[in-house]
This record gives structure tokens, C-alpha cells and sequence, in this order.
């Protein structure tokens, strides 16, 4: 600029209005033209830095104009294999470049899913234990996201809890597209909730696997994960059952056409055929008196905790095992022994187990062991 000023001095008043103002900001723009192009201020670090700017400029520029797409997960309630991840990803028109996993991931439960998601460029944030702890965090990230991704344009909101319906609303108000990731059945359901379009994707599409050892694990892993799931509805539902009989003190006859030492046993899947006939061939155990019934509910407990040493055995859960042994319903037992009017109460009152209270539960814990 200096140089600039020393040019237009030194050029004669008398010059200046015989070839006019054009012919001045001629001989202006060429002096100037050759000073920036001269070696020493190419070389020069004003000059470098002048251009460092200019790229850097150019690159903010295109990534806003760009934007990108962003993923966030509540890895406690939905889980993501890397087949699923690249089906959401073809969804997005712009490219999927941050992902963040939400998770309480000191939950044994939880299995290895923060490896495997941090190997796959996955944030992951710790969230406390509780219920909807994961959402809560999660819609408290949403509510400021576009402060720490000013790019963003589409956000995969993946989690099937209906208290992410805020978050998703939220988003759309700060102008985001949005897809809300559901899980139903075998199948995921991504929801545009810009559009409304629906669109689904197959869980249960087989995937490449590279050799026979994996197939076998798969096959196991998928056999084991339905028995447990059966197994936890089943339970529930007889716990359902259990608590319902004892709030409106029901008795349920039974059977008169039914065998005495026949347990009833649920219609299931042909799959678990085996396992139905195998239960059909357990002897249905026959309970005199009070010393018959603690030996079997001392039993029962011991398998537990042996298969199991930190479940925390509730009441419910307790009489949910005596009923699938002896195919009656705790109350129905403790009335028929004369023992009390409900299954808890003898609990309570036996010297062979105490109840301890455990949120809306009582935690049962046998005081004799044989």
C-alpha cells in the first residue's frame, strides 16, 4: 500500500490531465501487477498466508453449501450391524460423516457393541444408569446440535423409545431433514419425517459371512437370542399372571379332564418342538407340606443363583419358577397346605427365607441352605 501511494506521487499533475484518468489507473494497475507478481512477494510469508486464508475460506464455504448427514444411536434399545448402517446411509442425500452412540456402557449387557461401534468411527458417550437416560441425553445433544455441526443437513434419529418424538420435532424446527429409525419386528422402519415417506429394511436378510466357523456362530448366536427372547416374554407373562392372582386372591381350578401330574404346556413355534417334549417328560413335583415346599423353593433358588450368582431374585419371579414346576399358582399352594392366604406372606413369615425390599419389589434370600 505504501509503494502504492509512493506511484501515484511520483507521477507528474501535468501527466495525470494529458493522458486522463484512464491512462493513470493503467500505469496504476500495471506498476501494482508487477509488484505482486515480483519473486520476493511470491515467496514472501504475507503472501502465504494470504493464500492459506483464501483456502480456507473456499473449503467452509463448500462444506456449508455441501453439508453432511449425522447419525446418533441409543445403542441400549437399538442395535446396528454394519449392513444396516450402510442402508441408512444410501437413505441421505448428503454423505453420513459423524456418528455418536449413546449407552450406559458399564452395562453388562451391553456386550462388546462399544468396541465393535468405536471401531466403526462411532462417538461414544457414557450416560449414567437409569431409565431413559439414553434419550435424555440424546435430546439434550439434538437441542444444540447445529452449534457444534453447523453443517448438518439430515439427521438419522435411531431409536424406537416414543419419547424421541420431542427430539425429532425439535429438530425439524431448527430446519434438519430428519429420518427417525425405528425397530419393528425383523424389519426397521426409517420415517422421513419431513415427507412422511416410509421406507423399510429387512433384519433378517442373510450376510456374507468368509468361513464355516462364522456361519456356526451366527446360527448359534440367533438360536440363543430367540430361546432368550421366548423365555423372557414367557416369564413375564406368567409373572403378569402371578401378580394378578394375588392381587384379586384367584384360585384357578383346575382341569378335571387334565391328568393330575400333566403340566400344561403353551403352543409354541416348531422350532422349539424339542424343548416342549422335553418339558412334557419333567415330573410334575407333588408338594405335601410346608418342609416339601421349602426344600423345592430352596431348590429353585440355588439353581438360580448357580446359573446366575448376581440376579436379584424377586418374589414374582420366585413364584414364577414354583409355577412352571408344579403347574399351580403360588397362592393355590400356600392355600391348599393351610399354609396362609398368599404367597408372599409365607415368605414373609417362613424362618427359612427373608424378603428384602428392592424398589416396587421384595428381593427373596433363602436364610438355610441344605
Amino acid at each position: 500500500m505504501g509503494r502504492t501511494l509512493s506511484l501515484v506521487k511520483n507521477l507528474p499533475e501535468e501527466k495525470i490531465t494529458e493522458k486522463g484518468l484512464s491512462s493513470f489507473n493503467f500505469k496504476l494497475a500495471e506498476e501494482l501487477l508487477q509488484m505482486i507478481l515480483s519473486p520476493d512477494w511470491l515467496e514472501s510469508s504475507v503472501f502465504s498466508q494470504l493464500i492459506l486464508k483464501i483456502q480456507q475460506n473456499n473449503e467452509i464455504k463448500h462444506k456449508l453449501e455441501t453439508g453432511i448427514s449425522l447419525l446418533i444411536l441409543d445403542a441400549e434399545n437399538l442395535k446396528l450391524d454394519i449392513n444396516s448402517e450402510l442402508f441408512l446411509a444410501s437413505v441421505c442425500e448428503y454423505p453420513l460423516q459423524v456418528k455418536i452412540a449413546f449407552a450406559n456402557w458399564k452395562n453388562p449387557s451391553i456386550g462388546k457393541q462399544d468396541i465393535e461401534l468405536y471401531n466403526r468411527g462411532y462417538q461414544l458417550l457414557h450416560v449414567p444408569e437409569g431409565k431413559n437416560s439414553a434419550d435424555a441425553k440424546m435430546i439434550a445433544f439434538g437441542a444444540c446440535l447445529l452449534r457444534s455441526y453447523p453443517t448438518v443437513k439430515e439427521i438419522l434419529v435411531c431409536s424406537s423409545d416414543g419419547i424421541l418424538n420431542h427430539l425429532c420435532n425439535e429438530l425439524q424446527n431448527q430446519g434438519l431433514i430428519v429420518y427417525w429409525v425405528r425397530r419393528q419386528g425383523q424389519n426397521l422402519h426409517i420415517e422421513n419425517r419431513n415427507t412422511g415417506k416410509l421406507t423399510h429394511y429387512s433384519l433378517a436378510v442373510p450376510t456374507e459371512l468368509s468361513s464355516f466357523e462364522k456361519v456356526v456362530d451366527t446360527i448359534h448366536d440367533s438360536i440363543k437370542t430367540e430361546q432368550e427372547s421366548i423365555n423372557a416374554r414367557l416369564d413375564s407373562l406368567v409373572t403378569v399372571a402371578t401378580l394378578f392372582q394375588e392381587k384379586c386372591d384367584i384360585n384357578i381350578p383346575k382341569n378335571p379332564k387334565q391328568p393330575e401330574n400333566e403340566k400344561i404346556i403353551p403352543v409354541l413355534d416348531n422350532s422349539f418342538t424339542e424343548s416342549i417334549q422335553e418339558t412334557k417328560k419333567e415330573k410334575v413335583a407333588k408338594i405335601s407340606n410346608g418342609k416339601t415346599l421349602d426344600k423345592l423353593l430352596l431348590k429353585i433358588i440355588h439353581d438360580i443363583q448357580k446359573t446366575s450368582p448376581e440376579t436379584k431374585l424377586s418374589v414374582s419371579k420366585l413364584g414364577s419358577e414354583l409355577q412352571k414346576i408344579t403347574g399351580e399358582s403360588p397362592n393355590s399352594i400356600i392355600k391348599t397346605l393351610k399354609l396362609g392366604s398368599s404367597f408372599s406372606k409365607y415368605l414373609q413369615s417362613s424362618p427359612t427365607f427373608t424378603l428384602k425390599a428392592s424398589g416396587r419389589e421384595y428381593e427373596v434370600m433363602a436364610l438355610l441352605c441344605e
